[in-house]
């Protein structure tokens, strides 16, 4: 998809495309490897977007490429396609080779996430300077739109949109490892362009004038301020062709690492629904409302303005760049990241800490404010602001998205230890030398300005998980593996009092602000400033929280305190789940451990319990031995942990235990889950659902289809099981008859007759589930069942009766006839005095 400039064919290009089919991929590189050595940029030129698409696939998904998400270290072809596609490799050295010459590549519109595509064609440039004076203007019309990336910025593009292209992968393979190819060249390409050590490499090429063009040129004074506002119009801005940096060496030093982190940001975690997207429209005239007011609280001897006279004025001038209604149909597409995206976000999220925590202390010390280009390299610079300003709003989005949409299984790991990765940036310090565990390290203070700038992803998605843990099987050992993870992480000393900290600055009145009087100061290193006096230090920490929850939840959002009581009893109501699934596994794991010590290896033979009611559903097959104990030390551990972080004494967790276990005995168990009376039967309540999932109680289950054709158990002969159902179902064909009115008859012969053969009609009432409410019961004619003869039990018992019978010096015959007169007189004994046991 090159620039639409007419050219004339290419043979080069036709002559890699017949070898794509024929040659191994080893022989291909390196046919290519020489082509971008000897060939000159024009002809490179006609080749590169095939190219890229050869390797990526194409944006629709049509077109697979390599399958670098299948490719792993054990492929041949794998450390082939690695040193192909290596920063210094042939690769990255076409794409500086056309950098240098400033052709450019279209990409359609439409292929943007939905809000950047809904933004452009409402005429609203988006806040990323990614997207600014790079569009083509088609005389078709708006709907056609493309944009003219650089050769760097397309080759990023398309590497960056392989992830989330839809993929059939054959049987049998999946695309989350984190050892394919792709995931480890997105850490390789992470580690070239945003090194924590050093510099990143200068490009190989240059143009004639000395210099590459450059993706987002930016003025020093300026300083990445653009980033994060909108532009008015795209009828205002609809520059075509960026201008070529050669005069600024020192925007060269970081562009390509901004291009990278933009475009890996904007195209995996630029999704969200269309309620957040009209709720973040304009997001400048929220920027510029705060910055009012700041501007106004921070002047002391300034006299009280009207209410609402700067919030007036400022929507005044700001609304009619965003007149256009929204498109309502262009973000109705759902935005369902798979395990493998999440774990590459999270992949990213620790880099770009590391990459930001390996800032010069010296740097680190300096204010933002007075902080001074000639002094500082770009890169540095970046490190100072590339979490805040480039990854915090878009991450938080993408996280809030994935814990309200993704399902309530054991595959959520990853999208919470991405989040847990995000709010722990101290992790990532490289300091190796404390010896102290973890959980009694406590948080540094300098991280307290990380905190307050983040409040929301702490306080909100703390809370949207709470709704989710209590939905949750908390037996399932991966599930409480989860909660005791979150609660450890908030659990760190100093960490619950920043957080609440955070939350008492944002309730803050602003009207108090003006009167208060000093108290508390911060060193620069926290966000201060050695200019500011200690009342614009509290002032500017106030307004810092403010911007932070109004940028991300709007001017209107209503703020849930963490520690509020709201909050606290949905914690006390999680943590009353907790201690019921803790009963529930201690519960499983005694009855496993009965099983086991009853059941010898003649259980192989039946000899043990073969009830299959006799299980508790609230467990999985996997669940028993050592996950059940580990599902019970990590359920005691969070328990601990929430009583840390919200200031429960143990005097309050020792009450809720004696309840639950006042509450729920052993007979509990066999009680049916909370239900209540519908128009077609019970129907189960909010209370029932969670006794159900948590194995509290259950349904009686009971088996109401032919009995003769339930599924074979494992301690059953599948071949005598058949066999002898054919022999049996002859013999009730021909004899049926005379069985049901054997059966039929009230004397004494149709009592044994009953005995004996199959009768139904005798079967006991349990208490039906919603789901059986409908079901009749059906009157099954009398028949003669062989089945029990196939159990391995059964067999077992006649072979040692022929043994004992060989001892005595019986034959098979006699042995035979003695096993008949048996069963015969248990049927007269049973038949006779069956009634009177059934009444004691």
């Amino acid at each position: 998809m090159a620039a639409q400039t007419l050219q004339q064919p290419s043979f080069l290009l036709a002559n890699l495309k017949a070898d794509s089919t024929t040659k191994p991929l080893l022989q291909r590189c390196q046919d290519l490897v020489k082509i971008i050595d000897e060939y000159p940029a024009k002809e490179l030129h006609l080749i590169f977007p095939w190219l890229v698409e050869s390797v990526f696939g194409s944006l629709d998904g049509i077109l697979t490429g390599w399958n670098l998400r299948l490719l792993h270290s054990r492929n041949n072809e794998y450390n082939i396609a690695m040193e192909f596609l290596n920063p210094s490799g042939p690769m990255m050295k076409l794409v500086y080779k056309l950098q240098a010459e400033e052709y450019k590549y279209e990409i359609p519109v439409n292929y943007l996430p939905g809000p950047v595509k809904a933004s452009i064609q409402e005429g609203v440039l988006p806040d990323c300077p990614l997207f600014h004076n790079k569009l083509q203007f088609p005389l078709s019309g708006l709907l056609t739109l493309n944009l003219a990336l650089n050769p760097f910025e397309f080759f990023m593009f398309n590497f960056a949109y392989c992830l989330i292209t839809p993929k059939s992968y054959p049987p049998g393979q999946h695309g989350s490892s984190t050892d394919s190819a792709y995931f480890v060249l997105v850490d390789t390409y992470l580690k070239y362009f945003l090194p924590s050590e050093g510099s990143v490499p200068p490009s190989p090429f240059s143009d004639s004038r000395g210099s590459v063009t450059a993706a987002s040129p930016r003025s020093s004074s300026v300083s990445f301020a653009g980033y994060g506002v909108h532009s008015p119009s795209l009828l205002k801005h609809h520059i075509f062709h960026q201008p070529s940096v050669n005069a600024d060496p020192s925007a060269q030093e970081i562009w390509r690492s901004e291009t990278l982190l933009q475009m890996f940001v904007e195209i995996w975690l630029h999704h969200y629904s269309l309620e957040m997207y009209q709720k973040l429209q304009s997001p400048q005239v929220k920027l510029a409302l705060l910055q009012y007011r700041l501007s106004m609280s921070s002047m002391p001897c300034q006299p009280h303005a009207p209410p609402g006279s700067g919030t007036l004025h400022t929507y005044q001038v700001l609304l009619p760049f965003h007149s256009p209604p929204p498109l309502w149909g262009l973000l109705e597409e759902p935005f369902t990241p798979t395990e493998e995206h999440v774990l590459v976000v999270r992949l990213l999220v620790k880099h770009l800490h590391a990459f930001s925590n390996s800032l010069k202390p010296e740097q680190l010390s300096s204010s933002p404010s007075a902080h001074s280009h000639t002094h500082t390299s770009p890169l540095e610079e970046f490190k100072r602001v590339v979490v805040q300003r480039f990854v915090q709003q878009k991450l938080y989005l993408f996280l809030q998205h994935c814990f309200g949409h993704w399902p309530l299984d054991a595959s959520f790991r990853a999208v919470l230890e991405t989040w847990l990765s995000y709010i722990q940036p101290w992790r990532y310090t490289g300091e190796k030398s404390n010896p102290q565990p973890d959980q009694n390290r406590a948080v540094p203070d300098k991280w307290e300005s990380f905190v307050q700038e983040n409040l929301l992803i702490y306080t909100k998605l703390f809370q949207v998980f709470l709704n989710r843990a209590v939905r949750t099987d908390l037996v399932n050992v991966k599930n409480a593996l989860m909660v005791f993870r979150v609660a450890k992480v908030f659990a760190q000393p100093n960490l619950a009092e920043m957080i609440q900290k955070g939350e008492q600055l944002f309730l803050e009145p602003e009207h108090v602000l003006h009167h208060r009087q000093p108290r508390g100061y911060l060193t620069p290193g926290q966000g201060g400033s050695y200019l500011s006096s200690r009342q614009r230090v509290v002032t500017d920490m106030v307004f810092r929280v403010k911007s932070h929850v109004y940028a991300l939840e709007g001017q209107d959002c209503q703020y849930k305190q963490m520690f509020g009581t709201e909050l606290r009893g949905a914690v006390m109501k999680l943590m009353q789940i907790i201690a019921q699934a803790r009963q529930t596994a201690k519960r499983i794991s005694d009855h496993s451990n009965e099983v086991a010590a009853n059941n010898s290896f003649l259980s192989w033979f039946g000899l043990g319990s073969s009830d299959l009611n006799n299980t508790f559903s609230g467990a999985e097959p996997e669940e028993s031995g050592e996950c059940l104990k580990k599902t019970h030390e990590f359920l005691d551990r969070a328990l601990e942990n929430l009583c840390q972080i919200f200031k429960l004494n143990q005097g309050q967790l020792t009450q809720l235990l004696s309840n639950l276990c006042s509450s729920e005995d052993d007979g509990n168990c066999k009680q049916l889950p909370d239900c209540i009376q519908g128009e077609n039967g019970l129907i189960l309540t909010d209370l029932g659902r969670r006794q159900i999932i948590n194995g509290l109680r259950r349904f009686d289950i009971e088996y109401r289809g032919d009995p003769e054709l339930q599924p074979i158990r494992s301690y059953e002969n599948a071949l005598l099981v058949r066999l002898f159902y054919r022999i049996s179902s002859l013999v009730n064909e021909r004899f049926g008859e005379h069985m049901n009115s054997l059966c039929s008859r009230p004397d004494f012969l149709g009592r044994l007759s009953r005995h004996y053969f199959t009768d139904c009609n005798s079967t006991t009432k349990l208490k039906q589930s919603p789901s059986s409410q409908h079901t009749l019961d059906r009157n099954r004619r009398p028949r003669l069942s062989l089945r029990p003869l196939a159990s391995y039990r059964t067999m077992l018992l006649l072979l040692l009766f022929y043994m004992f019978g060989a001892l005595l010096s019986l034959g098979p015959v006699s042995s035979t006839v003695l096993i008949l007169a048996a069963g015969f007189l248990y049927g007269l004994f049973m038949t006779v005095f069956g009634d009177k046991l059934k009444t004691h």
